[in-house]
């Protein structure tokens, strides 16, 4: 992705798609989390997926190994 700013403002916000903000409770969530997964930006979707019990759609299978529902 050449330019992830632009891609963001059209198919994101010009969609009015809506967005999760990182909150105090994933952050305290993520500082639970096993080091199963060493990715920082996967560990806090993980914890974002678990706080607000809502599934996570990814095609990492190391994902599944937290208590997390991995659908794809």
């Amino acid at each position: 992705m050449a330019d992830p700013l632009t891609w963001w403002e059209k198919h994101i916000a010009g969609n009015a798609i809506p967005t999760l903000p990182i909150r105090i409770s994933h952050v305290t969530a993520l500082g639970r989390l096993p080091n199963i997964h060493r990715d920082p930006f996967d560990r806090i979707l993980v914890a974002q997926a678990l706080v607000e019990n809502m599934p996570l759609v990814s095609k990492d299978a190391r994902l599944r190994e937290y208590k997390v529902t991995v659908p794809w």
